[in-house]
């Protein structure tokens, strides 16, 4: 049955299909859910995302915080909703991960910068990320990935991360539900292959798209 409703949610996903945003005076901070990954130490000053794609010369790269912060600043006011039943307002900055596939060329069996548009034969067919530690880890269909909505966030509420709240970087995706919204980002490697999940791995549903 979970098989059978990612296909139909796929089927009708759309990249102009958007989750409701509000006003910042809507946002709170919040609450601190689960701390899987985030359990070992972690010096802030020597971290870097490591970015992997298909083979060849631009298979691995590393960005640093500020690397990260080069790319188009994106701010938003949107809906952190938990499988559990819970849902908060959020207000959140970044970059798109659209933009950091576009500049690496990593999402592309090509090496081409991703265009969903215009090169969408040539996209990889997911993006997995994992904690440093690999001890949390998400996959994503590549169309929520380059979904306009899903970022990298360094921001909350106006202020950088707190390590609690996944400092320096963490993935914030409206379009699907909390459990995919991985925090401390260590890894995103784009692949043909379907990625492994943490929470699917315990019976939940891979795709978990709202």
């Amino acid at each position: 049955m979970l098989e059978f409703n990612e296909r139909l949610a796929r089927r009708v996903f759309r990249a102009s299909r958007r989750s409701p945003e509000f006003s910042r005076a809507a946002a709170r901070m919040p609450r601190v859910n689960g701390s899987i990954g985030l359990e070992s130490s972690l010096d802030l000053t020597r971290w870097r995302l490591q970015v992997i794609g298909a083979a060849g010369a631009r298979a691995r790269r590393l960005f640093t915080l500020d690397d990260i912060k080069t790319l188009p600043r994106v701010e938003m006011t949107a809906e952190l909703r938990c499988i559990e039943g819970w849902s908060e307002v959020v207000h959140w900055a970044g970059a798109r991960l659209a933009d950091l596939a576009l500049v690496t060329g990593s999402a592309t069996r090509s090496g081409r910068p991703a265009d969903p548009i215009s090169n969408a034969h040539d996209l990889l067919g997911y993006a997995a990320l994992e904690t440093p530690d690999r001890e949390y880890y998400v996959g994503l269909d590549m169309a929520s990935a380059l979904h306009p909505q899903t970022l990298l966030c360094h921001e909350m509420d106006g202020r950088p991360l707190t390590p609690a709240h996944g400092a320096p970087l963490r993935l914030v995706i409206p379009v699907k539900y909390g459990i995919k919204n991985l925090k401390r980002i260590g890894t995103i490697r784009f692949t043909d292959d379907r990625p492994a999940d943490y929470w699917a791995e315990r019976g939940y549903d891979w795709y978990s798209g709202l």
